[in-house]
């Protein structure tokens, strides 16, 4: 009898964690989100101190692109003491990439891990130097030592597929060695 009911909660906490940990990706870190346009993402990071985000002075414009990028310095200024360096990376007025730096001074990898594995499920892909949460929309990476990236799966791929760089001759042997695999 008893080991019938510790199996019932068993099976009942693992339904609730299953149920619990499938929450969709997220798409994006507090009000800034994947898709917004530069002026919807300058006025969303003033509105936060804790990017550090210090106005226009922030932002520049990637030579021979039509990216923009904004970096902000949260460690050095009035923001977060979790974060340090953040950017936003636009192409087309739209943002499609979002990397924090946290401070591992103040937080660790496992936590954060640990956090994202209870909200998300476990991640689509695990190795030694990261773990990968990703849907059609969105890409979610908890990088070490301790970034964390938040990907427009659409727009990212747009971008490769316009890619006018060719392969390097160690690129082009590298794919013909794992194609014969």
């Amino acid at each position: 009898m008893i080991k019938l009911r510790f199996f019932c909660l068993a099976v009942l906490f693992l339904l609730s964690f299953a149920l619990y940990a499938d929450s969709p990706i997220p798409d994006g870190y507090k009000d800034v989100k994947l898709g917004m346009t530069l002026e919807e993402t300058k006025d969303a990071l003033l509105k936060d101190s804790s990017f550090g985000y210090h106005g226009d002075k922030d932002v520049s414009l990637l030579p021979n692109s039509r990216k923009v990028l904004i970096e902000t310095d949260a460690e050095n200024g009035y923001g977060s003491n979790f974060l340090k360096r953040c950017w936003f990376q636009f192409a087309d007025d739209k943002l499609y990439i979002i990397t924090i730096n946290l401070n591992t001074n103040r937080i660790d990898y496992y936590s954060v891990f640990t956090k994202l594995c209870e909200k998300y499920g476990q991640p689509d892909k695990l190795n030694p130097q990261s773990a990968t949460w990703k849907n059609d929309d969105y890409t979610m990476s908890l990088e070490k030592p301790l970034t964390l990236k938040y990907i427009d799966n659409k727009k990212f791929d747009e971008l490769q597929s316009y890619s006018n760089v060719p392969l390097s001759g160690t690129e082009v042997t590298s794919k013909m060695f794992l194609d014969e695999l």
